[in-house]
């Protein structure tokens, strides 16, 4: 027995994010159709303005009402420095520990040549340019995630902007807080010995 077309297609909507499968997407739709409509007419607004109201911005590449974004327009941060980060949501996680105040640049990614991402598939160049128009900018801080592709992005940012006389550096990575070291594995001990600091 098939659903009626308009579960069906709402089962298909949500297995088009990411994580969703056939099992949950059901779920989801089931307990949409369980919502008031009031709320699930809230919810498809706030699909619709979304997509429609937010935009890049054309600086750093964050996700924005108005362009410039809040950040660029900001001429209180530290505009020495800028930190690099894969996705818009990295650039809140950062701002919520209150403990950086440079401006940022997103990346929309990384690269990833066994799924066909080179740096031509990310926001690389417009990096490359705002460096080359502000010469103010003395020091990139590469925040990529502590994985192979980030990994990968980093050392190539790194041969990129060396050169130019920018100082590129990497957020430490190692243990984490309140974690026990007979649990990490070794790459995360190499990485923690590497970024030791003194007492």
């Amino acid at each position: 027995m098939q659903y009626p077309e308009p579960i069906t297609q709402l089962i298909a909507s949500y297995m088009k994010l990411p994580g969703i499968g056939q099992k949950s997407a059901t779920r989801l739709a089931f307990y949409t159709l369980g919502m008031d409509e009031e709320d699930v007419t809230g919810f498809a607004q706030a699909l619709i303005a979304a997509k429609r109201d937010l935009q890049f911005c054309s600086i750093c590449g964050n996700i924005t009402e108005n362009d410039p974004c809040i950040i660029c327009q900001d001429t209180s941060r530290d505009q020495t420095t800028v930190l690099v980060v894969e996705q818009s949501k990295d650039v809140m996680s950062m701002e919520n520990t209150h403990e950086y105040h440079g401006l940022y640049h997103v990346l929309h990614g990384v690269l990833s040549p066994l799924n066909g991402q080179g740096p031509d598939d990310i926001n690389i160049t417009s990096l490359v340019t705002r460096l080359q128009d502000h010469s103010d900018i003395s020091e990139v801080i590469v925040a990529t995630n502590a994985n192979s592709e980030g990994e990968a992005t980093a050392m190539y940012l790194a041969r990129l902007l060396k050169p130019a006389g920018i100082k590129v550096t990497r957020l430490a990575h190692g243990l984490a807080v309140g974690s026990d070291i007979d649990y990490a594995d070794e790459m995360t001990l190499i990485k923690a010995v590497e970024g030791r600091t003194e007492l």
